[in-house]
């Protein structure tokens, strides 16, 4: 098993001087996620937590090569401010913020990094790496996690078919298999709940979702999913860290 510190913000000063002098940490995965309601059962941070696991442990399988970045716990989820404890920024700052990251890590030799992506409403970001790298003069590519899985791996492994969606099978298996103390399940009887969910699209999901994280989810599957993305990024790293900036 690789061991060896991959989280930026772990190292010392004198720990980053001295890999980038022996050129190491030449490239960087930069986690993005969220924090907002998952449900009644899954921690506001799922989003976050989940590519920040994928991330490490795919820097990890390509160490010292490789070191994470500082995650970005808030992203874009004005769609679920109705519900109570979600944090959303606005899209432009969204990017100014992910921009000035990369220009960061540019300055101290960081030359590819890899955005990897925890939440869907942050997808928007796709659009803007390209002005990214053409002004940092870097490799920066956006990516979220799920891209690891192709229709027919979901349909094989996950019943409800369902992947990413929202705090139902694939999420809570994540969780239980990486995290499970932010699976909240005492005291959750849904069907005694009464909401009033104002998002038409969301509003027969949110019940279905519920179910099928109750009854679908394992860790075995989080595990097999997780272990699929970590392989997925740490193959698209290498790649990028081979061919050089494009």
């Amino acid at each position: 098993m690789i061991t060896g510190e991959v989280r930026l913000w772990k190292l010392t000063r004198r720990q980053v001087r001295e890999r980038l002098a022996a050129g190491q940490m030449k490239a960087a995965i930069l986690p993005t996620g969220s924090t907002e309601q998952h449900n009644e059962h899954l921690a506001m941070e799922h989003d976050t937590v989940s590519a920040l696991v994928v991330a490490e442990q795919a820097a990890l399988s390509l160490f010292p090569d490789v070191v994470v970045a500082t995650p970005m716990p808030v992203g874009i989820s004005e769609h679920w401010m109705e519900w109570k404890g979600t944090l959303s920024l606005r899209p432009d700052t969204f990017f100014s913020v992910a921009f000035d990251t990369c220009e960061s890590l540019k300055r101290h030799g960081v030359e590819h990094i890899f955005i990897c992506n925890g939440h869907a409403g942050n997808g928007p970001l796709r659009n803007e790496v390209a002005g990214f790298s053409e002004k940092l003069g870097i490799d920066i590519r956006f990516h979220s996690y799920w891209e690891a899985y192709s229709k027919e791996f979901v349909a094989e492994h996950l019943e409800s078919g369902d992947c990413p969606a929202h705090a139902a099978e694939f999420e809570t298996s994540v969780a239980l298999a990486a995290f499970p103390e932010n699976a909240h399940w005492e005291g959750v009887d849904y069907d005694a709940e009464t909401f009033d969910i104002q998002s038409e699209s969301y509003r027969e999901q949110d019940p279905r979702y519920a179910r099928a994280a109750r009854d679908l989810a394992t860790p075995h599957k989080g595990r097999l999913m997780i272990d699929t993305a970590v392989e997925w990024v740490a193959g698209r790293m290498t790649e990028m860290m081979a061919t050089g900036s494009g």
